[in-house]
């Protein structure tokens, strides 16, 4: 992680030299970020992914009233479809103005953040909220602090049309790859497009790579390729080639190569919300994206079904060990102290449980759980919560450099120009880099 750690240190110091000498009783920075001192008004800058209804119009009511709670505090939100808030987060980053308050992914890029000092050590001002969350807030540690609250925490699986597999006589989910392959024998003869996948985003084919990974590693094999970044044991060339089998089946939709993950109705999460596909590989958040790109606000309703991406022949890894991982709130280092409070509001139960009520994802705080009203949805509470291991996405865990490479040549494998070990190949080459 040397390259990351030290482009953020670069940040770093720019931030620190403009605190630098002693501190007048205000600040006031000119960009629109947060304003403090004594007796001053404070504004808060707060972006969020959520940027479809429902979740849009909750968080303006979360923002209102804590703004009605705390005079003097205003909340300037931002909502921004996912792939572009990413971009945008990072750009900030790179510039020193960051909103104060950000979802952070955790992993290997926070590691590399907090070695910067970059973002605000919560552990003592979010200390209840910490013990509330219990062991759901290790992904956003290190060394024993803890620098994010996550706010919504699943699984990655298969989101599918019920309807769609009745009529082409699916008639139960898929629980192996044989089982799977057939299932999209079928969809196919009945005229459907069995999957969705927004490979022009890289990330949701990567997903696939890092499944098989699971299923094909043991577990203390990843837990090692975390802490040292060595790709060498052939179960990740297995994975590659587990991959090949399902890209080789062709069960994808037309012109997948270039279809976002989940801008518009045209996206992977679009095609499959209205009726265009079968199924599509994706978390916990995707009735909640599927809502916001159906003109009656339903997304698949009563339509809607799920199931875990099936096993592998032979496989070494759990079989009760899924894909996953969360979003959390953050603050940078120099954020005021109101923007931890509002972060530890978010963490509320009273916040979480509309969070639930409305479907935006799967809460963390246990008090919220119950009030999770999507069918498909509590059941991945149960599947989250039962998994021997919830294994963080590989592009998180292993840092920006090694996952970036990691996406793009799996990206290459679904363009049919890389291989098993090609994909091995250019991980491995970006963590030496990195070491």
């Amino acid at each position: 992680m040397k390259k990351q750690i030290l482009a953020l240190a670069a940040v770093a110091s720019l931030a620190l030299a403009a605190c630098g000498g002693d501190a007048p009783a205000a600040t006031s920075d000119p960009t629109g970020g947060a304003t403090t001192g004594a007796g001053e008004n404070v504004t808060l800058r707060w972006w969020h992914n959520s940027n479809n209804s429902p979740g849009k119009e909750y968080y303006d009511k979360v923002a209102a009233d804590f703004e009605a709670d705390n005079p003097g505090v205003t909340i300037e939100v931002t909502a921004m479809q996912h792939e572009d808030m990413g971009t945008k987060i990072e750009a900030a980053w790179q510039a020193g103005d960051m909103p104060d308050i950000y979802m952070e992914r955790g992993g290997g890029e926070l590691a590399a953040k907090v070695e910067a000092g970059l973002v605000k050590d919560l552990t003592e001002p979010s200390a209840e909220a910490i013990e509330k969350l219990g062991g759901s807030v290790a992904g956003w540690q290190v060394d024993g602090k803890t620098y994010a609250l996550p706010f919504s925490m699943g699984v990655v699986g298969f989101w599918y049309n019920t309807e769609l597999f009745e009529k082409a006589g699916v008639t139960e989910a898929p629980e192996t790859w044989t089982d799977m392959f057939a299932a999209i024998d079928k969809l196919k003869a009945a005229g459907i497009e069995p999957i969705a996948v927004g490979a022009g985003d890289k990330w949701p084919a990567a997903h696939y790579w890092y499944y098989f990974a699971l299923r094909e590693c043991t577990g203390d094999v990843l837990d090692e390729a975390v802490k040292t970044l060595d790709f060498s044991d052939q179960c990740f060339v297995r994975a590659g080639e587990q991959l090949e089998k399902v890209i080789a089946a062709e069960p994808f939709n037309a012109g997948f190569l270039t279809t976002p993950a989940q801008a518009g109705p045209t996206s992977a999460s679009g095609l499959l919300a209205t009726g265009k596909v079968a199924m599509e590989l994706a978390g916990h958040w995707e009735p909640g994206v599927m809502q916001g790109l159906t003109e009656d606000g339903k997304g698949l309703g009563d339509k809607t079904g799920w199931f875990a991406f099936p096993q592998t022949e032979g496989q070494q890894g759990d079989p009760s060990s899924a894909l996953g991982g969360g979003d959390a709130w953050g603050a940078p280092a120099d954020a005021p102290d109101q923007a931890v409070d509002f972060i530890n509001y978010l963490l509320s139960d009273e916040v979480q449980t509309g969070f639930a009520e409305n479907d935006m994802g799967l809460p963390t705080n246990p008090n919220a759980t119950s009030a999770v009203s999507d069918p498909a949805l509590a059941d991945l509470l149960k599947v989250r919560d039962s998994a021997a291991r919830v294994q963080l996405y590989f592009d998180t865990a292993f840092g920006q450099a090694v996952g970036g490479a990691m996406n793009d040549a799996i990206a290459l494998m679904f363009a049919g120009q890389a291989s098993p070990q090609d994909i091995v190949d250019a991980t491995q080459e970006a963590a030496d880099a990195e070491k």
